[in-house]
């Protein structure tokens, strides 16, 4: 069998059982299998699978056939301009989440030095790409996982910031430090409702602890948002991503707790996504 072949094969397969993106999974799927690109292999595509190749990427399509996650299968994802290892212990990095990023940017400056937290770091995507562009600034990153602070470690070591980045297994509410100019955030979010109409891949195999926000939605969010209002400066920034329809409970909640709105950012398909505020209050 070769490769055009396997792929064919594979494709019909993961057509069959709804998968949108079959093409590039199978793609991705023997990419890894043969430990080579995805340009190697489709100006390959005459070229043999052995016998160990072919089961291996029977292997993984069984996987992906019931839905697990393409970027559990290949252990990463690409976020920002940088690559991540993943697992099920961590959310995936989402492109909207990369909104948060550029509004970041926006508030330090390329030689700034600044004091940043990131609040529930998962696999520490945000903070790492942070400061891989804002190289003076240091950093802390707490999450309540123990598994997602294992990972972030990973991360932060794979992009030699080990030494930069303070990990802290621990609730928000019970971690306590010295101000902060910045704190960035991607709190869980999900409402009950929508819990339950969440993709397959999603509900299935990603930590329910990262993307479950109470019944409302904004459990989380409101902690974020109080613990911020006493970890920031004065003048200091909360850059937070929220879900859809959230906004006007979002803004009233950092306007009660001594906030000012600086900007609110739409994601790609028009959803209000992300808000910077200032704290306000001394």
């Amino acid at each position: 069998m070769n490769y055009q072949e396997i792929l064919s094969k594979g494709s019909q397969i993961l057509r069959a059982n709804n998968i949108k993106s079959s093409n590039l999974d199978c793609e991705l799927i023997l990419s890894k299998v043969l430990k080579k690109t995805r340009e190697e292999i489709l100006i390959n595509l005459n070229n043999k699978v052995d016998t160990n190749q072919k089961n291996e990427f029977i292997f993984y399509l069984n996987k992906r056939k019931i839905k697990y996650p393409i970027s559990h299968i290949l252990g990463f994802k690409f976020f920002w301009k940088y690559k991540f290892y993943v697992n099920d212990s961590v959310l995936i990095p989402r492109p909207e989440s990369e909104h948060l990023l550029e509004l970041t940017f926006k508030y330090i400056p390329s030689r700034k030095s600044a004091k940043i937290l990131d609040i529930g770091t998962g696999s520490g995507c945000l903070i790492i790409s942070l400061l891989k562009e804002r190289c003076n600034c240091n950093a802390s990153a707490i999450d309540i996982s123990k598994e997602a602070i294992k990972v972030a470690k990973i991360n932060a070591k794979l992009h030699h910031l080990e030494n930069k980045i303070k990990f802290f297994n621990i609730d928000i509410d019970k971690f306590n430090s010295n101000k902060y100019d910045l704190i960035i955030s991607n709190p869980p979010y999900v409402n009950k409702i929508d819990l339950n109409r969440l993709d397959d891949d999603v509900k299935l195999y990603e930590p329910r602890l990262a993307l479950y926000g109470g019944v409302t939605g904004f459990d989380e969010i409101k902690k974020v948002i109080k613990k911020s209002s006493k970890l920031l400066k004065y003048n200091g920034k909360l850059v937070i991503e929220i879900g859809d329809k959230q906004k006007n409970y979002t803004i009233r909640n950092l306007l009660e707790n001594g906030f000012y709105i600086n900007k609110i950012c739409k994601d790609f398909s028009g959803k209000d996504r992300c808000l910077v505020s200032t704290k306000i209050n001394k």
